[in-house]
């Protein structure tokens, strides 16, 4: 197996026709890579734009790129994904994390009307795969490409991020750097298929109604950390930062608590996250005694 590391950088350009902003892609970089992740070849290409008129002033700031030279050194977005096309072959496309494939399907929805990324056939993402080999994945709080290149004490300058083929590379490095932690194969994905731009396309977000089908009741009740008993509700529940909450009472020690569930629709299932503070005198600080966290699949 063959795999091509992507990396693209876009411009947050307002479209008069849709009036919302879209993230119009200026950079193809890339580096493809044998079954030994050796590098094979490089891709690189500058994309002319046809949505924004100028560049973010923090996209300036960070890729150097002046809109000058996308004007005279860049291809059209169709052009240049149709090269990279012929670079990438039948190879598997490796991005670090989803936002350049979220940046892919938005582009080629705004040229085709059509959302589907022709060429990518089998997908990883690199970035969850580094994190686990880390044993560090967080889904609320992913690792940024430089930030997992120091951990892993892999050599980098600023100056040479925030650049299509720069972070292309850097995140071979990181790739390099854990590879035998697990094969790279079992994290790969079928994507020309509808299952796969659903996942992608799927936004992550908190089910605020109690009374939802797919809250799991059971996850409400709760027993004392210290004797096992039941605890018994003695309020209503309440929603509060997107969790719920209400007060217990034990009914053999007596010790009350509050008790806290959050229920996190994501494309796998149900996230819950259940915390129980015990309710101590005022003068006294609150102290969480008990965290869990379990993922209840469809």
């Amino acid at each position: 197996m063959s795999y091509v590391i992507l990396d693209l950088e876009w411009n947050s350009a307002y479209s008069y026709k849709l009036k919302h902003f879209v993230n119009e892609i200026i950079e193809f970089g890339a580096v493809r890579l044998d079954d030994e992740l050796n590098i094979e070849s490089t891709y690189s290409s500058l994309v002319k734009p046809k949505i924004g008129r100028k560049l973010n002033g923090k996209v300036k700031q960070l890729t150097k790129i002046s809109i000058t030279e996308l004007k005279q050194d860049g291809v059209s977005f169709l052009d240049a994904a149709e090269s990279f096309a012929d670079f990438l072959g039948d190879s598997t496309v490796l991005t670090w994390g989803t936002s350049d494939i979220h940046a892919l399907i938005e582009n080629y929805s705004f040229f085709t009307g059509d959302y589907h990324i022709p060429f990518l056939t089998s997908y990883c993402d690199l970035q969850e795969y580094c994190e686990r080999a880390l044993d560090r994945y967080d889904e609320g709080n992913q690792m940024g490409l430089g930030a997992c290149a120091e951990l892993l004490g892999v050599s980098f300058s600023e100056e040479e991020q925030h650049r299509a083929f720069a972070d292309a590379y850097l995140s071979l490095k990181c790739l390099k750097a854990v590879a035998g932690s697990a094969p790279l194969e079992n994290s790969v994905l079928k994507a020309d298929c509808e299952d796969f731009y659903e996942r992608m396309t799927f936004k992550n977000h908190f089910i605020t109604d109690i009374n939802d089908p797919e809250v799991d009741k059971s996850q409400l009740k709760f027993s004392c950390d210290r004797c096992g008993s039941p605890m018994r509700r003695v309020k209503k529940w309440r929603l509060h930062n997107k969790s719920f909450s209400s007060d217990f009472s034990c009914k053999s020690c007596g010790r009350k608590f509050t008790g806290r569930v959050a229920f996190k629709k994501r494309y796998e299932g149900v996230k819950v996250t259940r915390k129980i503070v015990e309710i101590v005198p005022k003068k006294k600080k609150a102290v969480p005694v008990a965290e869990q966290e379990t993922v209840r699949t469809d």
